[in-house]
């Protein structure tokens, strides 16, 4: 089979199409055809050496998949690496089966960015109806689901988005409100300004002075959900600013439910189905690449010029 293998670490150029051996199953894992593979800020980390596990070179990248299983069902699924590629392995506690009304195209991001989405809201920050949340990156992947999920929760969705292309689409997805993020600077109370006060849920997923702005919006007992690093910094928060607000703050990791019998990612999957299915929930497409042209896809996610959902297409 063909699939994309990092035999060094770097930018999107150590992204290489190279032919391999095809995967082999184990136990009860599916061996899954492969049609649309997902690509998410995760998979830059893992390619810049400066993801949160740790992966041995060489590498094939890529966390989730749209497939079908050698009996013919049309599944998504979380892989653990090996995804950009034209056949992959998954564990059958981790793929789903696709409803008739979903397309592969619609399926693709619920795998991976929209249960990340559906926990950061419910399972760690328990949004409930009536509360102002900011959503950082609302045109992105994550983003974008994150402000339907929670504006059909009842939330306030605060929006934050750098072009006023993306925050029309935040609006249009749900938003009260979409704030500009191009200029770090004053972004906190811009963000008050436009939620009538600071807010009770703010998301976090870029680091640095951003953090320290989204941390500046929160009311006093308010939640911080920190699910990313995208600006490539890890800063430390600050513990005087937590105490005086008395701010929750709380990481998330959507491998770090993979085994959590506490939660159901089959639940919230099919819950996502369903909102697809039934039209209130709306996928964005960022556009696709065929699998060969991986670190073009990986430069347009760097850009930070894509909405919704990037994809790579095996050609089947």
């Amino acid at each position: 089979m063909h699939a994309i293998v990092m035999t060094e670490f770097g930018g999107p150029e150590v992204l290489k199409y190279t032919e391999v051996p095809d995967p082999q199953r184990r136990g009860r894992q599916l061996l899954v055809d492969v049609t649309l593979a997902g690509v998410n800020y995760a998979d830059r980390h893992v390619a810049e050496n400066s993801y949160l596990k740790a992966v041995d070179l060489p590498y094939i990248p890529g966390n989730e998949v749209v497939g079908v299983t050698q009996d013919g069902r049309r599944v998504i699924g979380l892989t653990q690496g090996g995804g950009y590629a034209e056949k992959a392995i998954i564990h059958p506690s981790l793929a789903w089966e696709i409803p008739d009304g979903v397309t592969d195209e619609q399926a693709v991001p619920l795998a991976l960015q929209g249960n990340s989405a559906f926990h950061i809201l419910f399972t760690v920050a328990r949004v409930e109806a009536g509360e102002k949340i900011l959503v950082p990156a609302a045109a992105g992947g994550v983003g974008s689901l994150a402000v339907q999920l929670a504006a059909q929760n009842g939330a306030q969705v605060i929006a934050l988005a750098s072009t006023e292309e993306k925050r029309q689409l935040a609006l249009d997805l749900g938003a009260q409100a979409a704030v500009d993020s191009s200029t770090i600077d004053g972004l906190a109370d811009r963000v008050k300004e436009a939620a009538g006060g600071p807010v009770n849920v703010a998301l976090e997923m870029t680091g640095g002075q951003m953090l320290q702005e989204t941390i500046a919006t929160l009311a006093p007992r308010g939640r911080l959900v920190l699910y990313g690093f995208a600006g490539g910094q890890l800063e430390d928060i600050p513990v005087r600013t937590l105490l005086q607000n008395s701010i929750t703050a709380s990481g998330f990791w959507l491998p770090s439910l993979y085994t959590d019998r506490r939660v159901s990612l089959e639940l919230s999957t099919m819950q996502l189905f369903a909102s697809v299915v039934n039209g209130a929930l709306k996928t964005v497409s960022g556009g696709s690449f065929p699998l060969e042209q991986a670190a073009d896809a990986h430069r347009l996610l760097a850009s930070r010029s894509a909405t919704g959902k990037i994809s790579l297409v095996t050609g089947k």
